[in-house]
């Protein structure tokens, strides 16, 4: 899937203009918690979002600099803050220098930037306008969409087959392990070496199209048993 399958289109955005108190309301009347800033041509400009409206002096939650901070900074750091702090419109507080995607983009890539960059939105342009936007709810609705059919295989041979590549594809040592497979009920048999390797076995059991239930009956082997394995 790519931004364009997931993502919330059209966007609520404001303008440069639009003073800190009219975005406030904004973000609380739609119940979103970032809002694109774009010009009249509808290019992007910045991104104001609930994190950049959180100190604030109307709410007393202005951030007041340690008078050792004062000595290490510089006055454009201090000139910044203010502004960020204290500016009455959307083009003071916003953050600039916004990442963005295209409609083409995977959302593979979108979560590992959202990730990467501890963002919880990127805005989708196109010829530098906003057409959209994919926030981390937006990832979790493919999530829902995506979800597997549980489709059965073709006999409980194939699933057997099918579970024993899909364990061994964990990277677990699987050499004290069984697998047996009834009516599409697959039963885990044997010792592990770690919790997280049984863990392991056990989530790719249950991936396996067709696995109706999983049945772990997978032990711990005592410490420093089977090491050689």
């Amino acid at each position: 899937m790519q931004a364009k399958d997931v993502m919330t289109s059209p966007v609520v955005t404001v303008s440069p203009e639009a003073t800190v108190t009219e975005v406030a309301k904004l973000l609380l009347g739609r119940h979103i918690s970032a809002a694109p800033v774009v010009d009249d041509a509808g290019h992007l400009l910045g991104i104001v979002s609930e994190g950049d409206l959180m100190r604030r002096p109307e709410a007393g939650t202005e951030r007041h600099r340690s008078w050792w901070l004062t000595l290490i900074s510089d006055a454009q750091d201090e000139a910044r803050d203010y502004l960020k702090t204290h500016g009455l419109h959307a083009r003071d507080v916003m953050t600039r220098n916004v990442l963005t995607v295209d409609e083409e983009t995977s959302l593979h890539d979108i979560a590992s930037l959202l990730e990467k960059e501890r963002i919880k939105r990127v805005p989708v342009v196109r010829d530098g306008k906003v057409v959209g936007i994919v926030s981390r709810a937006n990832l979790l609705q493919a999530l829902v969409a995506q979800s597997r059919p549980v489709v059965p295989p073709a006999d409980d041979r194939a699933l057997r087959q099918a579970v024993m590549d899909a364990i061994k594809a964990t990277g677990a040592r699987t050499l004290y392990v069984n697998v047996v497979v009834s009516e599409g009920v697959v039963h885990l048999w044997g010792m592990a070496h770690t919790e997280e390797e049984k863990n392991a076995m056990c989530v790719a059991a249950e991936s396996v199209t067709g696995t109706r239930q999983v049945c772990e009956r997978i032990t711990l082997m005592p410490r420093g048993a089977g090491a050689a394995t």
